[in-house]
């Protein structure tokens, strides 16, 4: 009788840790809008890494990830960003963004590779999408992101 309830307070405490770790590694997604110079917006779906841990993790491990969608990477202060792709199957384009919106900088990526891609200059975002997708969409340097999504409580 020991065994069964051993057993089970055993499955609930795997079930209890499984919940809770699969709870944090949600992100939040919402939709983002980039306008472009030329007065074009465009919507994308995207996750919001805003914490340590979802920032380290990005698209890690990710084969597949959709167009239309990114994942956006939100940092507390403005600074020089530096990614990698180390465990990263699918190639991405990067953009990093500072604190008023504008894209300073877009980079192609290339998949597992551990050379860093810097921004030039201090940002406070960076927004991954599948490669290729700035380009097929017209979206340059200089062009901005909608940043009030960033506001909302989620």
């Amino acid at each position: 009788m020991m065994k069964k309830y051993l057993l089970f307070a055993i499955l609930i405490s795997i079930c209890l840790c499984f919940s809770v770790s699969c709870k944090t590694n949600r992100l939040k997604k919402d939709t983002l809008t980039i306008k472009t110079q030329a007065g074009i917006s465009y919507l994308l779906n995207v996750e919001i890494a805003d914490t340590q841990e979802s920032r380290q993790k990005g698209y890690m491990g990710r084969k597949i990830i959709p167009q239309g969608t990114g994942m956006l990477f939100v940092f507390d202060k403005d600074q020089v960003l530096s990614f990698w792709m180390k465990n990263t199957p699918h190639p991405l384009s990067i953009a990093y963004i500072d604190s008023k919106g504008k894209i300073r900088n877009i980079y192609n990526m290339t998949p597992f590779s551990l050379s860093p891609i810097v921004s030039t200059g201090s940002v406070r975002y960076a927004l991954e999408v599948p490669q290729g997708w700035f380009e097929k969409n017209c979206i340059k340097e200089g062009d901005s992101i909608d940043l009030s999504i960033l506001k909302q409580e989620y």
